[in-house]
């Protein structure tokens, strides 16, 4: 499980730009749950990736994954619970290095380092077929630097690294936003296909209405650093943006005005 217990956080606090980032937050997550976040600029949404990934330290609350608090880990000693996958298709992968050299960087991740040969042919068998998972034709392409692959290509690698030891949970931060529709689409087929075949408890930002109410079992919608709306279950799958939006607003007081989600909804 993954448990969020009263997060909160203020950057700059006592200057002009102070800004409360996180007030309170309170989050439970199971073993399978695959939770999809909306919320406007600035409404804490990467901010609550970033305080469960040990980016920042938290101002006051905890959070426990799995049973351990993690809230005063640094992040690298967190890193080994985590996958994440960006935004930008080009942070998750080295791109001097090969297809095969990438994986086996994730593969290894966590594990003490010995001075045996780098990939064994057991290691490419298994990346080959893993790569299959993806249809992209990576699986023919392993001594490939990864920085000749396309930008969907790229995320969909960096997404299957982040997944290669199941991690206790996955963090997806806008992860198809840079992406073109049809590649996007692709992506967040093979990210629905991944997570449900290692039942990964899933935390995924999107600013896509639709995609928000069709993929995963649960949504949350942030504002001013709270969450103001958490449906999961039959509710969320008979959910329509309109009633959605009626929901923010009766549960912040206000109206939703974010240009960037209100024109992804399709």
């Amino acid at each position: 499980m993954l448990d969020i217990i009263d997060v909160r956080k203020t950057f700059n606090p006592g200057t002009i730009n102070e800004k409360k980032a996180l007030n309170g937050i309170n989050l439970h997550l199971d073993e399978g749950d695959f939770v999809t976040v909306i919320g406007g600029n600035g409404a804490g949404k990467s901010t609550m990736l970033n305080m469960i990934a040990g980016v920042y330290p938290v101002d006051c609350g905890s959070i426990v994954i799995d049973g351990i608090d993690v809230t005063r880990l640094p992040e690298y000693k967190r890193a080994k619970y985590l996958g994440r996958v960006f935004q930008d298709p080009m942070t998750g992968t080295a791109a001097d290095m090969q297809i095969e050299e990438n994986l086996a960087l994730a593969a290894r991740r966590g594990k003490k380092r010995t001075l045996r040969s780098g990939i064994t042919k057991k290691e490419r068998a298994e990346y080959k077929e893993l790569l299959k998972v993806l249809d992209l034709g990576l699986e023919d392409r392993l001594t490939a630097k990864v920085g000749l692959l396309s930008g969907g290509q790229r995320q969909a690698l960096t997404l299957l690294m982040a997944t290669l030891n199941k991690p206790k949970v996955l963090l997806l931060d806008e992860h198809t936003a840079a992406l073109d529709p049809k590649t996007a689409k692709k992506v967040l087929d093979i990210t629905e296909e991944i997570v449900e075949k290692n039942n990964l408890k899933t935390i995924m930002i999107t600013h896509n209405m639709a995609d928000a109410i069709r993929v995963g079992n649960r949504l949350i919608m942030m504002h001013e650093g709270r969450i103001v709306v958490d449906v999961k279950g039959e509710e969320k799958k008979k959910l329509t943006i309109d009633q959605l939006l009626q929901m923010f607003e009766a549960s912040s007081g206000s109206q939703f005005t974010s240009d960037k989600v209100m024109l992804s909804t399709n």
